[in-house]
């Protein structure tokens, strides 16, 4: 039993409640709700000594608890974002739900399947890469003015000239997308910070010491620091799951 200060009063004691750990749930979309305003949601994973990859990639970090919160959140949401980089080397397929997700959708009003994004500075991308190939919406890739894209990718997604992060959220809004969600990588984190555009962070720390030179989570140009405030901690097998918001 966790014992409140005494002089700590009602509201001081909710919030500290709020950061107990608690099991993570067998239903997720409570805790990893949809907001009621516009919210760029960012999803990481990281060891407990800070790597954010093993061998160059996320997937060693993870296990089912995480899982399914990557699931939940990507059910959730409008659109996804990534990041060129990320989507080559996870080797994103096509975002496509399970036929448990497309329901729950169906029922809160949602299309069938969210938006997917990707932002790339070089359009560095394989049109033959599943993320296209076998996508049921077409994607949408932000770049910048003068990247020339490799021959058929304009064919398979719709390719958007941006001058700054902020103008992508923008664009995602004007199209009904508030609901964003990020993967990465480090540097697209980085740049969303460094304008400001995060409004909330969902953090797995896995139970591993990793070493080594990898990065963390996010990288790039000085930020203002942002001060968030903590809405749950979860844990599943020596794993623990944050959630921090504006």
């Amino acid at each position: 039993m966790v014992r409140l200060p005494a002089s700590t009063g009602a509201a001081d004691a909710a919030r500290h409640r709020a950061r107990v750990a608690m099991i993570l749930p067998d239903d997720l979309t409570d805790s990893y709700p949809r907001a009621a305003a516009p919210c760029l949601r960012v999803n990481f994973i990281a060891s407990i000594d800070g790597a954010v990859t093993i061998d160059g990639t996320s997937g060693a970090l993870g296990g089912p608890g995480d899982k399914r919160i990557f699931d939940t959140l990507r059910m959730v949401c409008d659109v996804l974002v990534a990041a060129a980089g990320t989507v080559r080397k996870e080797h994103y397929d096509a975002l496509r739900l399970d036929a448990g997700a497309r329901a729950w959708r169906k029922t809160h009003d949602l299309p069938e399947f969210p938006l997917m994004a990707i932002v790339s500075g070089s359009l560095d991308l394989d049109p033959e890469q599943l993320i296209f190939s076998d996508a049921p919406i077409k994607p949408l890739i932000f770049t910048r003015a003068g990247a020339t894209p490799p021959p058929g990718l304009a064919e398979v997604a719709e390719i958007i000239v941006m001058d700054d992060l902020a103008g992508l959220v923008a664009e995602l809004h004007r199209r009904g997308a508030t609901q964003i969600l990020c993967e990465g990588g480090p540097h697209l984190f980085g740049a969303l910070l460094a304008e400001g555009l995060v409004d909330e962070l969902c953090l797995t720390m896995s139970p591993l010491l990793a070493g080594g030179d990898a990065g963390r989570i996010a990288a790039g140009p000085p930020a203002e620091p942002q001060k968030m405030s903590l809405r749950h901690v979860l844990h599943e097998d020596d794993m623990l799951f944050l959630r921090y918001s504006r």
